[in-house]
């Protein structure tokens, strides 16, 4: 079964909001083997609405809209249905009776504006409503227009209750189920050629297929599979896993959920080592992901953010000569930040990153730069230390990087301690 997802809203276009239904919902529907094809945005406009809807009713076999169906003048979804579909819309007294006993048990008077969202296309299927809005069902021709609130929680509770049994029922059972192999420290296109084995002979099957997405320092390498059931589907899609973990190697971090910062725990807790970090240019975003990890507080003690210059030499004790003389964005800062992490907080092993996020080049050091260092347990000095240039992006995604660099060169540091057996 094909599908299309609409999302109606001028304040999606103008960048006011952003479109987190169509997500929720593709990935619902791939679950049940609906295939989504398209999704569109479009805003409170009637005629480019039924546009939209004319264009998706011709490709697919169901539509979902979602918002649209308030109480106020610009909420259009019901009408630029009804036009589509070449019909009037009629109030429905059941809808009328819900919302007078919903502000009634609010305390709130039912005024004439909020009896507009009882008004729908004529021989619709009305969706039961969370809030006050009702969604609705209508057969345009060989395919089906479902509109639901604009609301994630009442549109997931819709979906849930009406929509997803429903298109189960007409599709056939199917689902359909995405493992990830997520790589770091290696690009795109590098871990594309190693794969390209499985992706050729996968091409000829088409099931299942291999996507690479690439974001910030990591790559992912998406393996789905379709099939009639969750445990056939796994069965097509874990062999290309296996297979693809042992082509791509030490470049491999982790599995679906599970990203580098899972891998620096693993590691840990494998020497039995504690952890500190000392951040300038990620301002704690390194360790924010580390304590994503559960039970990161049995090896994670803490961070220093030492932004400014200032803080470098009164947090991690960083020699003013050190500073004056190599610049804060450095590998010798950053070594020293490692030692000042480890020896305050006490730790095993620590991991220290400076650099430039932008959006201009500092004391000569261009945007993107980036150092990082780790340091052993004491009285050992820096393990290593390596200087990296990012490409030039806005400075939030430099932070991100950056952050996604250093725990990949901790993770590799601490991967040749594991091999030597420490």
């Amino acid at each position: 079964m094909r599908a299309e997802l609409v999302a109606v809203g001028s304040e999606l276009l103008l960048g006011e909001s952003v479109d987190t239904n169509s997500a929720w919902i593709s990935a619902r529907l791939a679950e049940i083997g609906v295939d989504v094809y398209r999704h569109t945005t479009v805003g409170d406009n009637v005629g480019r609405m039924a546009d939209v809807l004319r264009e998706a009713l011709r490709r697919s076999d169901a539509v979902i809209v979602t918002g649209g169906l308030g109480p106020t003048q610009d909420d259009l979804t019901r009408n630029a249905v009804a036009r589509v579909a070449g019909v009037d819309l009629r109030r429905h007294d059941e809808i009328v009776d819900h919302l007078g006993a919903y502000f009634a048990r609010i305390g709130r008077r039912l005024t004439d504006n909020n009896l507009v969202q009882a008004d729908l296309p004529v021989g619709a299927r009305v969706i039961d409503p969370v809030g006050t809005a009702p969604g609705f069902a209508l057969e345009v021709g060989d395919a089906v227009v479902y509109a639901l609130p604009g609301v994630p929680r009442e549109m997931e509770a819709m979906l849930e209750g009406a929509v997803v049994p429903e298109l189960a029922g007409r599709g056939g059972r199917a689902t359909t189920v995405s493992r990830v192999v997520r790589t770091a420290g290696i690009a795109e296109a590098a871990v594309a050629d190693l794969s390209a084995p499985v992706v050729r002979r996968l091409d000829e099957s088409g099931n299942p297929t291999v996507a690479f997405l690439a974001t910030r320092g990591e790559t992912r390498v998406r393996v789905t599979g379709k099939a009639p059931a969750r445990a056939e589907a796994l069965a097509l899609v874990d062999p290309v896993v296996d297979e693809l973990l042992d082509l791509l190697g030490t470049n491999v971090v982790g599995v679906d959920d599970e990203g580098v910062e899972h891998a620096v725990a693993r590691q840990l807790d494998r020497l039995g080592w504690s952890l500190a970090v000392a951040e300038s240019v990620t301002a704690g975003g390194v360790g924010a992901r580390l304590a994503t990890v559960p039970g990161a507080s049995g090896w994670f003690l803490g961070g220093l953010v030492t932004y400014a210059t200032h803080a470098k030499r009164a947090l991690a004790g960083v020699d003013p000569a050190v500073l004056d003389s190599h610049g804060p964005v450095s590998e010798p800062v950053a070594a020293r930040l490692t030692e000042g992490a480890r020896d305050r907080l006490g730790a095993d092993v620590a991991l220290g990153v400076v650099g430039v996020a932008g959006p201009t080049d500092q004391g000569g050091v261009p945007v993107g730069t980036v150092c990082v260092a780790v340091t052993g347990p004491a009285p050992a000095g820096p393990d290593a230390v390596r200087t990296v240039r990012l490409p030039r992006r806005a400075r939030v995604e430099t932070q991100q990087w950056a952050a996604s660099v250093a725990l990949d060169f901790l993770r590799r540091r601490l991967a040749d301690q594991v091999r030597d057996g420490r």
